[in-house]
Order: C-alpha cells, then sequence, then structure tokens
C-alpha cells in the first residue's frame, strides 16, 4: 500500500485512521484499554534503521523510492485516544491517528497488537478485581504466556486494580509493586516439611507466607504456626475444595491464636470462580493463566480503519467500508461518556464530525497522546489504576454481571452520517441517534 500511495501520489494525503471494536467479547459487559503508554513508547522508537532497509532491498519488499521514504520515517501527525484504564465499548474510537496516509497506515500493525492483548487482559483483569471486592490480587501468569507478554500483562493487570506482581521484570521495568511464595518444589526439596518452612521462615522472616498444601493441609498449618506464632504473614492453598478448606484454615488459624495470618488462594482462578470465593474468608487471590490470556479472550477485536481523508480537491471526507457484517460508520469521531446528575454512566455518546454536546454532567473520552510528531500524553502506571478505578466506579452496577448480556452502556452516535448503527442492538438505544 505505501509503495503504490507513494507511485500513484496518494500517499501525502491527509488521512484519519481510528482503532475501535465494533463488538465486545461474548458475555463481557464492557471493556478497559491498556497498552496506551507502551503504545507511544513504540511510537517513539518506530524507525527503520540500516539493517531493516538492508533486508527490504535483499528480499525485493519494496522498491528504492519507498526504502529512501522509510529511512527517514518519523511519525509528524496527531493522535488523540482514551487512556489506560478507560471504560470502552462497541464502537468507542479508542484511538484517534490523523496524517499522512502514509505514516499512518505503517502504524497499524504495531498499534493493534499492543492494545489487542493489553486490553484483553486488562479487561479481565477488571472483572476480577471488581469481584474480588477490596480484596487483593496478584498477578502470577508469567509462566503461562510469551515472556515479553508477561511483562506487558503484569503492567495491564496492574491498570485494572490488582495489586501486585511476580514479575519482577514488569516491577523493575514500570514500578509495579511485587510479591509471590514459594512453589510445591521448595518443600519437596527438604526430607520434612517442617524443614522446608523452618528455612523459609529464617530466610524471610515471619510475615512470609507459607504453601501448606503439599501433603496434609491441618499438619502444615499446625507446624507453621508452632514456628512462627501469630505472626506468620499468610497460608497460601492452591488446591481442594477452596471454600470449604479456607474456613477450615481460618476456623484452625484462629483457635491457634494467629488471627492475623492471612489466606491466600491460588489454582487456576478466574473472575467465576474469585466470585464463588467471595463469601469465603479468603484475604486475597493469586491468578494466573486465565488473566494472561484474556480469560478466554485473548483479543479484543479491535480494528484500525481509514474513516476520513483528503480528496482530490483538498477537501477531507468521510469513507467507510460496507462489508456484510464488517460495516463501519465514517468521519472523524469525538467522544463524550454520558452521565446522569449523580455521576453514573447512561451511554457512550460519538459524535461524528465534531464534540457531541456536554448536558453539564458528561466526560470527554479523547485525550491528546500525540501533536506534531512529539508525544504528549503519558502516565505512570499508577495513575492509570486509579483513573481505572474510579471510571468503573462510574458505570451502572449491573456492568459487573458476569452473566451473558448487552454491554452496559448503549453506544448512540449524534452528527452527520448515513450508515446505520452497527454497534448498538436496538433493543438497548435510547435517545436520538440522527
Amino acid at each position: 500500500m505505501l509503495q503504490a500511495s507513494l507511485a500513484d501520489g496518494t500517499a501525502q494525503r491527509r488521512s484519519v485512521f481510528e482503532l475501535f471494536a465494533r463488538r465486545l467479547p461474548d458475555g463481557r459487559r464492557y471493556g478497559v484499554v491498556a497498552g496506551v503508554n507502551r503504545l507511544l513508547d513504540a511510537l517513539d522508537g518506530f524507525r527503520f534503521d540500516e539493517q531493516a532497509i538492508a533486508f527490504l532491498a535483499d528480499r525485493g519488499v519494496v522498491d528504492h523510492t519507498t526504502r529512501d521514504w522509510l529511512a527517514a520515517y518519523r511519525f509528524s501527525g496527531d493522535i488523540a485516544g482514551y487512556a489506560d484504564g478507560e471504560i470502552f465499548f462497541p464502537g468507542s474510537p479508542v484511538l484517534v491517528v490523523e496524517s499522512t496516509f502514509a505514516e499512518a497506515v505503517l502504524l497499524e500493525t504495531v498499534f493493534l497488537s499492543i492494545l489487542n492483548h493489553d486490553s484483553a487482559v486488562a479487561s479481565a483483569a477488571s472483572r476480577m478485581t471488581w469481584w474480588a471486592g477490596g480484596r487483593p490480587c496478584i498477578e502470577m501468569g508469567s509462566r503461562r504466556t510469551h515472556e515479553e507478554a508477561a511483562v506487558a500483562s503484569a503492567l495491564a493487570a496492574y491498570i485494572a486494580g490488582f495489586a501486585t506482581t511476580s514479575n519482577l521484570e514488569a516491577a523493575r521495568r514500570y514500578g509495579i509493586p511485587s510479591a509471590g511464595t514459594s512453589a510445591h518444589s521448595f518443600t519437596l526439596l527438604h526430607d520434612t516439611e517442617r524443614e522446608a518452612f523452618t528455612s523459609q521462615v529464617d530466610a524471610l522472616g515471619k510475615g512470609t507466607t507459607l504453601l501448606v498444601d503439599t501433603y496434609d493441609v491441618a499438619e502444615a498449618v499446625r507446624t507453621a504456626i508452632e514456628l512462627t506464632g501469630p505472626e506468620l504473614g499468610a497460608v497460601r492453598l492452591d488446591s481442594g475444595d477452596l471454600p470449604s478448606l479456607a474456613g477450615q484454615v481460618r476456623e484452625q488459624l484462629d483457635s491457634l491464636g494467629a488471627t492475623r495470618t492471612r489466606i491466600i488462594v491460588t489454582s487456576d482462578l478466574d473472575e467465576f470462580q474469585i466470585a464463588a470465593l467471595a463469601p469465603a474468608p479468603v484475604d486475597g487471590y493469586g491468578v494466573g493463566t486465565s488473566l494472561v490470556t484474556g480469560s478466554g479472550y485473548p483479543t479484543c477485536g479491535f480494528v484500525y480503519k481509514l474513516v476520513a481523508r483528503e480528496d482530490a480537491t483538498g477537501a477531507m471526507v468521510p469513507v467507510a467500508k460496507k462489508s456484510v457484517d464488517k460495516i463501519s460508520i465514517g468521519g472523524r469521531k469525538w467522544a463524550l461518556r454520558r452521565r446522569n446528575p449523580a455521576g453514573v454512566a447512561e451511554a457512550e455518546l460519538v459524535g461524528v464530525g465534531s464534540l457531541p454536546e456536554d448536558d453539564g454532567d458528561d466526560r470527554e473520552l479523547l485525550r491528546p497522546l500525540v501533536k506534531s510528531g512529539e508525544i504528549i500524553g503519558r502516565t505512570t502506571p499508577a495513575e492509570s489504576q486509579t483513573h481505572h478505578l474510579k471510571v468503573r466506579d462510574e458505570l451502572p452496577r449491573y456492568a459487573s454481571q458476569l452473566s451473558r448480556g448487552e454491554p452496559a452502556l448503549p453506544t448512540q452516535y449524534v452528527g452527520d452520517y448515513t450508515s446505520t448503527n452497527p454497534f448498538t442492538p436496538t433493543a438497548r438505544r435510547t435517545g436520538s441517534t440522527s
């Protein structure tokens, strides 16, 4: 596409690309944006160096003119987008890229790969932390995904409310709090469970977390408290009937005077199991496989589409594909979260061609991220987590439901467009979509 547009003169046409999801994964009521800061880092280093140019030349991938253009590539346009931690719905203009066609079209794969992965993890993580009800969640999924995806997953989970990660590279790179526990192999290494516990406590102190289900749980708990007294930080349960077992362990700990010793549960947890554990005396959750794989949906289904471009006269015109099941709406978008006077979100209001009118309680969603090629929109992981927890509280309570259903908010369009709204089920439309 780049080579052909350079040859025919359309490469420099002003263009607007938008990144959005046509639908949410089945059963989800909302999605969570994550990966924006990683995307900005990737854009900052998006270059075609000598090695890359040599590869393209050797393979004959592009012609000489295109190679020279790539060698000088620098993104010089504007990007606006939803912040890390923001909630999104079908049709939400999560990212708006305004530049020349040539500059913007090259970014499709890197932008989609980052946001599809990180937002899938964050969307799953948000459901988990919501149902955890204030009990901390520990990200423990590094052994279940690619090594770099593990680092990105830890960041995405933290944005969506996870308290800590066991991935120390994520802690080093992004400043995320870290935490972890010992594995069964450490207990099995020693001749007795008592020797293993003694070794761990001697090395790490009484505030450590002891894994108590390698052999007999009740005996392990008894041994742990004999060694530490009531000062033991926590015990971890990694197997069995967790709700029942947690109740038994809590009762035993209390009877031994260890009323402050916490109970951490692991064992292939997901949001459904966390919800089922809500009545149990559990103090924290360690989540791995389900988290880093998006709890069954490892991608958000984001697409990156041209929605407006300059015509031969220099005017900007909306464009949209009309393929069956893949209809989109042309024109540059702006977005507001429509809220009632109590601050509860009611709709995703998307303006085509201009910003929708704020009725006084609404919140603008698109933030400037890049201006004339300069990155201006970075946030810290802590800021992103704070933002997510705040905007999640705006959602109506039924947004937390794990049963199948429609998005928690309808997407309503305002402005000059002719395509049928493909993102909002007719049964949930409210207000005008003129």
